[in-house]
């Protein structure tokens, strides 16, 4: 590694002057032991195990040791270019390191240069973590172009993350350089714990290289590590040529010290003969005994596990629960100046609290019964969600006939607020526009497997997407999202969500999944693509649905037909986003991609995309006629805008906005 100093940034601030070496965090709060205890001595018999591993030499290892409440998990991992011995050393520093500095803490993790060691009280085997995350940068400026300097540093840590996810279960590591200007070169790395799966290593090297414009704007250098992955760029070469390892050495498997020296004696052999077979009737008895037991307490520990959940939303719910003389004054009393959209369900207000934080205060219509259930559902839901393209719930309101929402505010308005306005569309190039569909799709992995909860969005469209600062998208209006246990899709007979962007399954016969999400997200994409609306390309008596439009075009071999005029860009990606789109709406769902695989497919050029198949056009046959459903709409009064919380009041309102249908 590069010698020096860096700053260490941790969770987005400051910290101190450190070198990279002394990298590391002890955590406190998942838990502490005491000296001598059995889980300190757990620990130190796992960390001084790794050399008693001969066999391996691709610079992983995951360990346990020790039963529960003490046993202890380990994984140590080593840069790819690491010798045996040099990643031996290494892990050996990092445990005398952590012993020092982390000396009674259950959970510790360090990053030296060359590898990484972490040790918990908890199974983390396969698990995708992301927190904390540090930036380590040295202050040498960008010398020539800014962006195409980072032009270049992206395309280059995406193909390495492409590279790197293929991996197999003992290395998931690539290196490489890419030419800047100025005659510069960039060398990177990226790798994974190479016990996530490509999908899981793919999501958070992706979020590591999103980091790179907070922590490293305008430098040369950068570092971003994180429990389950690191990236790193830097103008010098610090890395050295890849250790192969033998292609056919089997997977690795989880690991346990050994517990007692190798060997036993004939004694010991004829006891064990003995007492195995006599053992084993007696577990199977003791088994059968257990399972007509259990088999009644299930029922009881199902209640108990329900009561459980409800006293965790309960406790939720208080912890976020506001005054309403405090919102009120926050926002002047709802004044119509700082009113900032208006829906079916209600309005929004911007405000600001007493400590100068600036909220997005969502007021719901005392008339709504649909309203009390939305407002329920978000703040069950999305107090329970945490991700940089997710809008954040601050708290809300329940007094009398009020009900309140009170949110992060999002400065920059929604996403159709730009896309399709003639004028305003041409703030959003195709960085920004590229930015926006990878931030969304991040989103959504998060929603559908990375969250403890798998969220069912229901309702994704470019007024549910509000733009920050920096023009990062944010997923909003939770209030149509259904929350799934241990399934991908269920069935409803109350169907919302908005005209064009609902999946044909989910339009005809209320069967909604990930996938009925995967087809919104494709419709958003074309929308983004080519700045027109889904219910219509063209003017006059030649009006024509997205979908069709561009089916036509692609088929057709005129797909720049379908791009926006106003952008300006790489045509590969341009081109590839809108194959990717196309993929997304395929009329079967079982055809369609996860987002997990959509979001690998737009950070890696190196995977080959499926031809898709032709999109469902709207509703076929199947569905009701388009008169009968804008009747319904009309006679429902559930029209509204998706409060794109902080919606401009120049917005106007989307008739087709909620649509309660029927199926049949």
């Amino acid at each position: 590694m590069a010698t020096g100093s860096f700053r260490l940034i941790l969770c987005c601030v400051f910290v101190i002057i450190i070198s990279e070496s002394s990298a590391q965090t002890c955590d406190n709060e998942k838990g502490n032991f005491t000296i001598n205890s059995t889980y300190h001595k757990n620990l130190n018999t796992l960390l001084s195990s790794f050399s008693s591993y001969k066999h391996i030499n691709y610079g992983f290892y995951n360990i346990s040791y020790g039963e529960n409440p003490d046993k202890v998990y380990a994984i140590g991992l080593c840069r790819g270019d690491q010798t045996q011995d040099q990643c031996l050393s290494c892990l050996n520093d990092s445990r005398v390191s952590l012993a020092q500095n982390c000396p009674n803490q259950k959970e510790a993790i360090t990053w030296p240069g060359e590898c990484m060691l972490r040790y918990s009280n908890r199974s983390i085997f396969g698990v995708l973590e992301t927190r904390p995350e540090l930036w380590f940068v040295a202050s040498r400026n960008i010398t020539g172009s800014v962006d195409r300097f980072n032009e270049a540093l992206q395309n280059l840590m995406e193909n390495l993350t492409g590279e790197a996810a293929l991996g197999d279960s003992r290395r998931k590591y690539a290196t490489g350089d890419a030419s800047a200007p100025e005659f510069q070169t960039i060398y990177g790395y990226v790798q994974c714990t190479p016990d996530l799966s490509s999908n899981l290593c793919t999501r958070c090297l992706s979020e590591a290289i999103s980091s790179i414009p907070y922590c490293c704007k305008g430098l040369t250098v950068g570092n971003v590590v994180k429990p389950s992955c690191r990236i790193r760029f830097d103008p010098y070469l610090y890395y050295g040529p890849t250790v192969k390892i033998d292609p056919d050495a089997p997977p690795p498997l989880l690991q346990q010290p050994p517990s007692s020296p190798p060997g036993t004696s004939n004694t010991s052999r004829t006891i064990i003969a003995i007492t195995v077979p006599v053992a084993s009737v007696v577990l199977v008895l003791s088994l059968i005994c257990i399972c007509l037991r259990v088999r009644n307490a299930n029922i009881k520990r199902f209640e108990s596990i329900r009561e459980d959940d409800d006293k965790d939303e309960i406790t939720v719910a208080e912890s976020l629960q506001l005054n309403f003389d405090t919102i009120q004054v926050a926002t002047n009393d709802f004044s119509d100046s700082n009113k900032l959209g208006q829906g079916g369900f209600g309005a929004v207000y911007k405000g600001q609290l007493s400590n100068g934080q600036v909220i997005a205060v969502k007021r719901l219509s005392t008339e709504s019964c649909q309203g009390e259930m939305e407002f329920k559902n978000e703040v069950l839901l999305v107090a329970k969600l945490q991700h940089r393209n997710l809008v954040r719930l601050l708290g809300f309101c329940l007094e009398g006939k009020e009900r309140l929402l009170v949110y992060e505010f999002v400065p920059n308005k929604s996403l159709d607020y730009f896309i399709f306005n003639p004028t305003k569309k041409a703030q959003l190039d195709w960085e920004r526009r590229y930015q926006i569909i990878r931030g969304i799709a991040r989103g959504m992995v998060y929603l559908h497997e990375d969250s403890r909860l798998r969220i069912i969005h229901r309702d994704l469209k470019a007024s549910n997407i509000l733009l920050d600062e920096e023009m990062n998208p944010k997923i909003s209006d939770f209030g149509m999202a259904r929350l799934v246990v241990d399934q991908t899709q269920g069935n409803t007979s109350r169907i919302v969500g908005t005209y064009g962007y609902m999946a044909p399954e989910y339009a005809a016969f209320g069967q909604f999944s990930t996938k009925s999400d995967v087809f919104s997200f494709g419709v958003l994409v074309l929308e983004i693509i080519s700045g027109q609306k889904i219910n219509g390309v063209g003017h006059g008596e030649h009006v024509e649905n997205l979908l069709s439009f561009t089916w036509r075009n692609w088929r057709g071999g005129t797909a720049t037909k379908i791009v926006d005029p106003t952008l300006k860009g790489s045509q590969n990606e341009i081109m590839r986003c809108i194959h990717v789109g196309l993929l997304c709406v395929q009329e079967n769902a079982d055809a369609r991609p996860t987002m997990a695989s959509i979001l690998l497919m737009l950070n890696s050029y190196s995977l080959s995309l499926p031809r898709p198949l032709e999109p469902a056009f709207f509703m076929d046959s199947r569905t009701r006629s388009l008169s009968d459903i804008q009747s319904s709409e009309y006679n429902s009064r559930e029209i509204r805008t998706s409060e794109s919380t902080n919606k401009s009041t120049q917005e106007s309102v989307n008739e087709a906005s909620i649509t309660e249908l029927y199926p049949r």
